[in-house]
């Protein structure tokens, strides 16, 4: 649907509800599961006439752009589920190449990290993949 509308979509939250086969109440939920920041998406909620959301795609100039957004939007722990998110969409966005994903996924992953203390795994992670981003952008 976004696709069609230039990247932009606003929509009653009823009819949202009705498309994702959810109550209108568990709407919020769903999107931000599905239309977050670090997935590409901007959504701006508006209450009254029937409640509508506004999702919008996040237009970036370029992958570099894409990747500074990222980086400034991206918390200071990340679980390897989170990270491996992340690098799907910058395949997606064609910010990386497969191999280079795939080396990614490979420092950010509970094997490679099997060292590092459980507590503080997410936050070495998160700080892994945030210095692979910004040597992307160098």
């Amino acid at each position: 649907m976004i696709n069609d509308m230039d990247g932009s979509v606003e929509i009653q939250r009823n009819e949202l509800a009705n498309r994702f086969n959810c109550v209108p109440s568990q709407i919020n939920y769903v999107i931000s599961t599905r239309f977050s920041t670090d997935k590409g998406y901007y959504v701006e909620s508006r209450r009254g006439g029937g409640g509508y959301i506004s999702i919008k795609r996040l237009n970036t100039n370029s992958p570099g752009e894409y990747l500074m957004h990222i980086i400034t939007s991206m918390g200071d722990r990340l679980t390897q589920h989170a990270c491996e998110v992340f690098i799907q969409n910058f395949i997606d966005y064609e910010v990386v190449t497969e191999q280079e994903a795939g080396l990614m996924k490979a420092a950010i992953s509970d094997k490679a990290l099997a060292s590092v203390a459980p507590e503080i795994r997410d936050e070495t992670r998160a700080a892994i993949l945030r210095n692979m981003l910004l040597s992307l952008t160098i």
